[in-house]
C-alpha cells in the first residue's frame, strides 16, 4: 500500500454516488505492455459486489500481443487451457476520481488465480515481490518517472488512416525549455496538469522537449508501488484527453529519427524510520557504502535486464550517439551520457536509470531496478570508475543493440532467474520472442521505398 492517504477513500466514493455524483467505477490492472484493461461497472454494483468480491477477466490478457492477438507459448494462458479467467481484485488505496470522464472513478487491480493465489506474471506483482525484498531488510523505494511524449496536431483516427506519415507537429522547431513553445499547447498541458492533479498526482510541471511536438509532465516521486499505479493511469489519461481536444500524443520510444521519448526512472531508498539509505556525505560523490553495492548491481545487472527497460522493437532505436539516450553500460555523478547517473544531495541522493523509453512498463522496470541493487549488495559488488566524460566515446561496454540481444541476455541470465523466477523469466522471453517474429515477418515501407522499383 501507498504510505499517503488514497486519494477518494471508499467512504467518499459511497457518498459521491449516493448524491449522483459518480455513477460509474472503472476497474483496471496493467497488462505486459503497460496498458490498463479492465471493465466498467455501474457504481452501485461496484460498492455492493464488486469492491468485496472482485471480477474475472480471461486470462488471455497477460498472453497476447500489442494488437491483442493470442500468442502461443505462454505457460499461464493457452488454448490447450482453455483461456479461463484471473480474478481482478481492487486496491482501495488506489480509488481516484477521473476527472476527464463525467461521474467517473477508477481503481487499480490486483490479479489473483481462483484460489487467491497472486498471478506471478503480472506487472504489479512482479513489483511487489520486488518491494517485499526490500522489506524484509527495513527499506522502502521511492520512484519518480519523467514521461516524454510527442503531440500532434491530427487526431488518433487521421493519424491511423494516414498510417503515422505526415503528421502535423504541435511544434514546427526544438521547443526544450521554451515557454513560447509550450504555450502553443497550453490548452492541452493545462488540461494534463490540472486533470491529472485532481486525480490525485501530485504535479510538478511542465516543459518543452527537444524533438518537434514534445513536451514533459512532471510529478512528484512516492513509494514505489504509487508512482507506477499513477504512470498506467497518466499514460491513459493523457491519450484519452488528447483524443478529446482533437489532438494525438504518443509515448512510443522513437516516432521518427529525431530524439525519441524517454522515461527516465530515479530511485532512493529509506529506511524504517524515513532516513535515506543511499546518502552519504562523507562518501565519494555523497554515496553510502551501500549505495556503492546497489550501483554496482545496476551496472552488472544491466545488459540482462534491458529487455525490462526496453521491451520493444521500437525500443532499440533511441539508443543512439549524441541522442541523450544511453548507449554504454557507464554510471557518472550528473552525467547525462551514462546509462545511469548519481543526482541529488542529502536525502535527494538517488540513481537515474536513463535507459527507459516512454513504452516501458514501470512495474517491470522498478522491479529490475530494486533486484539489480539486492544483487549488487548481496554479492558486495563495487562499482568500476565514475564515467565523468562523453559515455558515448567510451570503451566500456554497450547497451544491447536490439529486443533479439536483450531477450538472449535475459534468458540465459541468472540473476533474473534468481530474483523473479522461472516463470516470470520465461513468460516475459516469451512475450519478447513473439514481438521479434512479428517484427521479422513484417514488410516495411523502408523495404518498399528501396525496393519496389530500384532492385
Amino acid at each position: 500500500m501507498a504510505d499517503r492517504p488514497p486519494p477518494l477513500s471508499v467512504a467518499d466514493l459511497r457518498a459521491l454516488v449516493e448524491a449522483g455524483e459518480i455513477d460509474t467505477v472503472v476497474l483496471a490492472f496493467t497488462d505486459m505492455q503497460g496498458r490498463l484493461q479492465g471493465k466498467r461497472f455501474a457504481a452501485r454494483f461496484f460498492l455492493s459486489e464488486v469492491l468485496q468480491h472482485g471480477t474475472e477477466g480471461c486470462n488471455y490478457l497477460l498472453a497476447v500481443d500489442a494488437d491483442m492477438t493470442p500468442v502461443d507459448g505462454y505457460a499461464m494462458a493457452s488454448w490447450e487451457r482453455g483461456y479461463g479467467d484471473f480474478a481482478l481484485h481492487g486496491d482501495p488505496g488506489t480509488l481516484r476520481r477521473v476527472p476527464w470522464h463525467p461521474g467517473t472513478a477508477l481503481i487499480t487491480a490486483d490479479l489473483a488465480w481462483h484460489d487467491g493465489s497472486p498471478v506471478a506474471a503480472s506487472p504489479r506483482q512482479i513489483l511487489r515481490r520486488q518491494l517485499d525484498r526490500l522489506a524484509e531488510r527495513g527499506w522502502r523505494a521511492y520512484v519518480g518517472t519523467e514521461l516524454e511524449f510527442m503531440v500532434f496536431k491530427d487526431t488518433y483516427e487521421q493519424a491511423w488512416d494516414a498510417g503515422y506519415r505526415g503528421l502535423t507537429p504541435a511544434n514546427q522547431y526544438n521547443v526544450d525549455y521554451s515557454i513560447l513553445g509550450t504555450g502553443r499547447v497550453e490548452p492541452l498541458l493545462r488540461r494534463l496538469r490540472n486533470e491529472m492533479g485532481a486525480a490525485g498526482m501530485a504535479v510538478e510541471s511542465a516543459k518543452g522537449e527537444c524533438n518537434l511536438g514534445q513536451h514533459e509532465i512532471a510529478f512528484r516521486y512516492a513509494d514505489a508501488l504509487t508512482t507506477c499505479d499513477q504512470h498506467a493511469v497518466y499514460k491513459t489519461g493523457a491519450k484519452e484527453i488528447a483524443a478529446q481536444e482533437g489532438v494525438a500524443l504518443t509515448f512510443m520510444a522513437k516516432y521518427d529519427e529525431r530524439e525519441g521519448n524517454s522515461c527516465h526512472v530515479h530511485l532512493s531508498l529509506r529506511d524504517a524510520d524515513g532516513r535515506p539509505v543511499l546518502a552519504d556525505d562523507s562518501g565519494p560523490y555523497g554515496m553510502s557504502a551501500t549505495m556503492r553495492h546497489f550501483l554496482a548491481g545496476q551496472l552488472a545487472c544491466l545488459r540482462e535486464f534491458t529487455l525490462l527497460y526496453a521491451p520493444n522493437i521500437n525500443s532499440y532505436k533511441r539508443f543512439r550517439s549524441g541522442s541523450f539516450a544511453p548507449t554504454a553500460v557507464a554510471w557518472g555523478p550528473d552525467n547525462r551520457t551514462c546509462a545511469l547517473r548519481v543526482v541529488g544531495r542529502g536525502p535527494s541522493h538517488r540513481l537515474e536509470n536513463r535507459l527507459p523509453g516512454g513504452d516501458v512498463n514501470p512495474y517491470l522496470a522498478v522491479a529490475g531496478m530494486i533486484a539489480a541493487g539486492l544483487h549488487g549488495i548481496d554479492a558486495e559488488l563495487a562499482p568500476p570508475a565514475a564515467c565523468t566524460g562523453n559515455a558515448y566515446a567510451s570503451d566500456l561496454p554497450r547497451v544491447p543493440a536490439t529486443l533479439r540481444d536483450a531477450a538472449e541476455l535475459w534468458e540465459a541470465g541468472p540473476v533474473a532467474r534468481a530474483a523473479f523466477g522461472d516463470e516470470v523469466v520465461e513468460h516475459y522471453l516469451t512475450m519478447a520472442r513473439a514481438e521479434q517474429e512479428a517484427y521479422d515477418t513484417a514488410v516495411t515501407d523502408w523495404e518498399r521505398y528501396r525496393s519496389f522499383e530500384r532492385m
